[in-house]
């Protein structure tokens, strides 16, 4: 656990411990950086599926943390898909200035073993038969839920986690820590500066070689120019809070839009400015004010290039189960963009990057394979099948799958009726 990281450990883990018996699905608790504290049954760290499909682990950390970006920001929970394809929620664990841990439930899945299979290990991350073999086995170990029951869970944890927020009693003792050293570097600074013959001009050379540490998510090297900055501050100021204060929020514009053009969520790196912007005048002291900007920068750094791809794998999850469960309805570009707040031609961008395929060429993928099925009853007649899976008419569900099969629908009924075994298996078009 990091210095930051400043939680009840001991409830976080007999919540997590609770939540897992009570459950069966695993617990994980995390600290806001996503190292992990504790797992209580089987939980992201103790799933094989990433290594088994050839995914680096690495990037479970980045979507779990997404996760708890995206549940600050909806109210305490969030359901989410992880980097290969199954189901998460998350609540964090809040501290004076933000989350500091999260609890974190699964990987489960939320919709059907085969679509999964076909869809996901298959159809998206084109998996070989070796490793399909081994992530099938450990696949076997995943529970599945109704999507009823994950929403029901999802806020019994996030009760399970307000309690925490509530009863839990924070430690000072490493944020001081943090404020000494701090102070040190700064007051070294200072003597420095107190040195020259004449007061020095405001460092914007500092600054910008602060600013381009942030986009380069350089905490590190950011620290020691932010914390010269503020000896520069300081000096300038005679030490005044007021007029300090004032240097510190032209800063913080300027790290958040430095953030922003690095990559970080632009809605939410503003609605993290808003709240710093409020909390600023309520600081009492040079140490809180340096602890608290340094504190700032590190959560906008958290946010630079961080959580883009996890945002992006997340959304499209979220389409793909929706056109499984509505392929039936009429399903549009528009529509699924609309749906994930993205402009079509982005929405459409990103689809063919996760996928490998074009928005309609895996909706009429799903549409196709759910119709061969109906094929296979001989009482619903063509067209009935053909408005399931939501073809507009009869004649264009054939020409579909005559291009996506090879051959029409009543010949490939025939031949799976009479056992005839001619016709050809659907093409890939997803691959």
């Amino acid at each position: 656990m990091t210095s930051e990281s400043v939680f009840d450990r001991k409830l976080a883990t007999e919540c997590a411990d609770a939540f897992a018996v009570s459950t069966g699905l695993g617990c994980v608790v995390s600290d806001r950086r996503g190292e992990l504290v504790y797992e209580a049954g089987y939980g992201c760290n103790s799933c094989r599926m990433c290594p088994l499909a050839g995914l680096p682990k690495e990037n479970c950390i980045q979507v779990h943390n997404y996760g708890m970006a995206e549940a600050e920001r909806f109210g305490g929970k969030y359901i989410y898909y992880c980097t290969m394809g199954l189901t998460c929620f998350v609540s964090p664990i809040l501290g004076r200035e933000g989350s500091e841990a999260k609890l974190t439930v699964g990987p489960f899945l939320m919709f059907s073993y085969d679509d999964y299979v076909s869809c996901d290990l298959i159809g998206r991350l084109h998996l070989p038969a070796a490793r399909l073999r081994d992530t099938l086995a450990e696949l076997e170990r995943i529970p599945s839920l109704e999507t009823e029951r994950v929403e029901k869970l999802s806020n019994l944890l996030f009760m399970a986690v307000g309690f925490l927020n509530n009863v839990s009693a924070s430690s000072r003792m490493l944020e001081t820590q943090a404020s000494d050293a701090i102070q040190r570097q700064i007051g070294s600074y200072i003597m420095e500066l107190k040195g020259e013959e004449a007061p020095p001009p405001y460092p914007f050379g500092t600054e910008q070689a602060l600013l381009q540490a942030i986009r380069q998510s350089d905490k590190a090297a950011a620290g020691q120019l932010l914390n010269e900055l503020f000896g520069h501050i300081f000096f300038r100021t005679g030490g005044d809070l007021s007029q300090a204060k004032s240097r510190i929020y032209e800063l913080l514009v300027l790290i958040s839009r430095s953030a922003v053009e690095a990559g970080a969520d632009p809605e939410e790196t503003l609605r993290l400015s808003h709240q710093y912007i409020q909390d600023l005048p309520n600081l009492e002291g040079i140490d809180d004010l340096c602890l608290w900007l340094t504190d700032v920068m590190e959560r906008f750094i958290d946010r630079v290039f961080t959580f883009m791809g996890a945002k992006h794998a997340n959304i499209i999850h979220r389409s793909l189960q929706y056109m499984r469960t509505h392929y039936s309805e009429k399903i549009t570009l528009d529509q699924m963009a609309a749906m994930s707040y993205l402009s079509p031609s982005y929405f459409s961008r990103i689809f063919r990057q996760e996928t490998g395929s074009t928005f309609s060429q895996y909706l009429s993928q799903i549409r196709i394979d759910k119709s061969r099925e109906l094929l296979l009853h001989p009482h619903i007649r063509l067209a009935d099948v053909a408005l399931l899976t939501g073809f507009e008419d009869q004649s264009y569900f054939t020409k579909v799958f005559r291009k996506q099969t090879g051959v029409s629908p009543l010949k490939y009924r025939e031949a799976q009726l009479t056992g005839g075994g001619a016709c050809p298996p659907a093409r890939d078009v997803v691959s």
